[in-house]
C-alpha cells in the first residue's frame, strides 16, 4: 500500500510516518506540509491512500480531497483531527475513515484496511458540519494528467454544455466535470444563477440591457461578451443585482 502523509506539522508527519514503517505492506512514498504539495504529490506518486489533516493553512484538507477526485484513479483518503465531538459525529454520520490524534498504531491500521474514496457530495456535508470553510477557494480542472487550480475570485462564469460545464476565467477558460446546480449551491453568495446554464459571479457584471423583445441580457466587465438571462431567472436577477445599472 502505497501512502502519502500530508500535514502542516513535521513532528505529526514524523509520528504517522515512524508508524506505517511499523506496520507490514505499507509504503511512504511522500509526504506534505499543505494543500497545494498534496495535490502535486497525488499526480506525481499516485499514492493509493493519502493520510491528511483536516485543518491546514490554505486548503484544507477536505478541500484537497475534492480536488484529487478528479483524477482519473484518485486514491483512498484518511482524515486525521485533533479531537472535538462534532467533528467526530460528522466522520462517523459520513461513514469517512479519520484518526484522532495522537495516531494510535492500531487505529492507524484500522484506517488503512477500510480506507476508501468519498464523493464529493459527502465531503461538502463534511465540510458544512465540521465547520472548515464551507466553499472552496479554487475550482479544479483537468489538462491531461494534470489538475489546474483555478482561484474562485478569478472567474468570470459557468457555462454549462451537454455532459460538462466550461468556467470562464481571467486567464482562459477549462471543462470541468461538475454540475452547476452543485456550483450555484456551493457559490450562491458571489455568483448568479441567469439561466438554466449559466452561472455568472456579481461582480463582472458591468450592466443589464433590455432589447426591443423585452429580453434581458448581461454586460461584463473587461470583456465583450454578452450573456442572456432567461425569463424565468429575469425577476430574480434583476432584484439580486438592484444597484447596478440596467438599460
Amino acid at each position: 500500500m502505497r501512502i502519502l502523509v500530508v500535514d502542516d506539522e513535521l513532528p505529526a508527519r514524523e509520528r504517522i510516518k515512524q508508524l506505517l514503517n511499523e506496520l507490514e505492506d505499507c509504503e511512504v512514498v511522500g509526504e506534505a506540509s499543505n494543500g497545494q504539495q498534496a495535490l502535486h504529490s497525488c499526480q506525481q506518486l499516485k499514492p493509493d491512500v493519502v493520510l491528511m489533516d483536516v485543518r491546514m493553512p490554505g486548503l484544507s484538507g477536505i478541500e484537497v480531497a475534492q480536488h484529487i477526485n478528479s483524477l482519473d484513479t484518485p486514491p483512498a483518503v484518511v482524515f486525521a483531527t485533533a479531537y472535538d465531538k462534532y467533528a467526530v459525529e460528522a466522520f462517523e454520520a459520513e461513514a469517512i475513515g479519520y484518526l484522532l490524534k495522537p495516531v494510535r498504531k492500531e487505529k492507524l491500521a484500522r484506517a488503512l484496511r477500510h480506507a476508501g474514496r468519498i464523493s464529493n457530495s459527502r465531503l461538502r456535508q463534511l465540510q458544512q458540519s465540521v465547520g472548515t470553510e464551507q466553499r472552496r477557494a479554487h475550482i479544479c480542472a483537468r489538462l491531461g494528467e494534470s489538475l489546474r487550480l483555478i482561484p474562485v475570485s478569478n472567474i468570470i462564469y459557468f457555462l454549462a454544455e451537454q455532459k460538462f460545464t466550461t468556467v470562464h476565467h481571467k486567464s482562459g477558460s477549462d471543462l470541468i466535470n461538475e454540475s452547476l446546480k452543485d456550483l450555484s449551491s456551493e457559490f450562491s453568495d458571489d455568483f448568479i444563477r441567469i439561466h438554466r446554464n449559466s452561472l455568472v459571479a456579481e461582480k463582472a457584471i458591468a450592466t443589464v440591457e433590455r432589447d426591443e423583445q423585452g429580453q434581458y441580457k448581461i454586460l461584463l466587465r473587461d470583456s465583450p461578451e454578452t450573456l442572456q438571462i432567461s425569463r424565468r431567472h429575469a425577476t430574480a436577477v434583476l432584484r439580486r443585482i438592484r444597484g447596478i445599472k440596467t438599460s
